[in-house]
């Protein structure tokens, strides 16, 4: 192993010995705040080392790399798993999560977004995917007080063991054909001009079939607003946002290099109606928070899905900005429902009637988060939403930008009957539990990335506009 293969691996070494010296800390301390300190520290660590320029951008013996992309993806990844973390500790002594298991475990997940925003080949891809997968199996069913926190489990489970099967099967019919695991020259030799291999198309049949699962889309998305009910608070954040951001950017490094991704149009098109579709319509009739905007995600994703299919116009730098905008959201928006929660609100919309009085700076930060979801400037949503349906009618999707533009006016409805609702008068208004200064700080940082990225995108969206075809 070269020097440069150490420096593309280190962030991940981190993680892999944060993770292991969580395990053997918690096993001869109960306190679990030093634990989660070892957690932030290494995830923070990992961001700081991401930053660095490397010397040499590929590690192939690895099957990595140090691109602009696996960078910026992978400190925006280990940066939300440390907010994760951090609200994590008032949530979790709270609801009685106690040991060294969730911080191991996340830590595990976050290596898994790591390894996959830095792989070369198709195998790290799909390793990296898994492992991510295999830390949010047991994070979504941590819960052991809860009766539900089981079932919650093996809603995931199941369906993501089917999707990892499609995955895997794709993965071997694209290697059959192409006789390469390199995503590069894989890509170019089963999508290329004129009529493509058929067992080619079977392959990406199946890795669309198993991605789908991982975003959420219709018809993959049955599980979505039973995980997102049942799952620790925190837990759900970085599911919506780092979950989905992984599985955002596994696409972003299939599809920018394809010679001709024209045979894929027809089932991203009903991936991204459909889930648009069936997302808001069923998020107008959710009387939970969290289903709503486990459903509200759903939709979210099948405006990725344009932005996907509208590469030519710059749609690729759509979805990749809005891969980071909606962790921002989600980190926000699940962040305060956490806080909400340890304060006492229960889980339904009369639940959180009056909380803006009894809870003004979580309901605050859940109320701009919803502004930012349903695409209200000067927020990053606005932005995002923007760049998403401009780059749809120049690459002359425009039935689709339609679509999708008015799907989004539907969902300003359920958005503000939630932000309505926190701020309607109470039969009982009282002052809860207080945030924390995790809280305080994680909610207060997120927020502010809302704002600056709606208000300022120029220099990420420059950023990306270099890194992206």
């Amino acid at each position: 192993m070269t020097t440069a293969d150490i420096f593309i691996a280190l962030p991940m070494m981190l993680l892999a010995v944060g993770a292991l010296l969580a395990l053997l800390i918690g096993a001869v301390t109960r306190d679990d705040r030093i634990v989660v300190i070892i957690g932030v520290a290494t995830t923070l660590g990992s961001a700081l080392w991401l930053m660095q320029t490397p010397p040499a951008l590929i590690a192939p013996a690895l099957g990595l790399s140090a691109s602009g992309m696996s960078r910026l993806f992978g400190g925006f990844f280990a940066l939300l798993a440390a907010g994760v973390l951090s609200l994590s500790a008032g949530y979790n002594r709270e609801r009685g999560i106690t040991g060294e298991e969730y911080t191991a475990t996340l830590l595990f997940a976050t290596f898994g977004m790591l390894a996959l925003s830095s792989a070369t080949n198709l195998l790290t891809l799909f390793l990296g995917l898994e492992a991510m997968s295999f830390g949010f199996y047991i994070l979504v069913a941590i819960d052991l007080k809860r009766a539900a926190s089981g079932e919650t489990g093996l809603k995931y489970l199941l369906p993501g063991a089917l999707s990892a099967a499609f995955l895997a099967f794709g993965i071997a019919l694209i290697y059959c054909v192409s006789g390469t695991l390199s995503i590069h020259e894989a890509v170019q030799l089963t999508l290329t001009v004129g009529r493509p291999n058929p067992v080619a198309l079977a392959g990406w049949g199946c890795l669309l079939a198993g991605i789908a699962f991982k975003l959420s889309l219709v018809p993959a998305h049955l599980w979505t607003p039973d995980v997102y009910q049942g799952a620790p608070a925190p837990v759900t954040a970085f599911l919506s946002g780092g979950s989905k951001g992984a599985a955002i950017l596994l696409l972003l490094f299939l599809l920018p290099q394809a010679a001709d991704a024209t045979i894929l149009r027809i089932p991203l098109w009903g991936f991204a109606v459909l889930s648009m579709l069936v997302g808001n319509l069923a998020a107008l009739l959710q009387n939970r928070v969290r289903r709503l905007l486990a459903y509200s995600s759903i939709a979210q994703m099948g405006y990725v899905v344009i932005a996907l299919i509208s590469g030519t116009g710059g749609g690729h730098k759509a979805a990749a900005y809005y891969a980071i905008a909606y962790g921002v959201m989600s980190l926000a928006a699940f962040g305060a429902i956490a806080a909400l929660e340890r304060s006492g609100s229960g889980e339904t919309l009369d639940d959180y009637r009056g909380a803006g009085f009894r809870h003004p700076f979580a309901s605050g930060v859940l109320l701009l988060a919803l502004f930012s979801l349903a695409g209200i400037p000067p927020t990053t949503g606005f932005t995002g939403k923007f760049l998403i349906f401009t780059a749809a009618i120049r690459s002359g999707e425009i039935a689709l930008a339609v679509i999708g533009i008015l799907l989004a006016a539907v969902s300003l409805f359920y958005y503000l009957r939630v932000a309505v609702t926190l701020y309607s008068k109470s039969s009982s208004i009282h002052a809860g539990a207080r945030p924390n200064y995790p809280e305080y700080l994680v909610l207060t940082a997120a927020s502010t990335a809302i704002l600056l990225l709606g208000l300022f995108p120029n220099a990420l969206i420059r950023l990306l506009s270099h890194l992206l075809p």
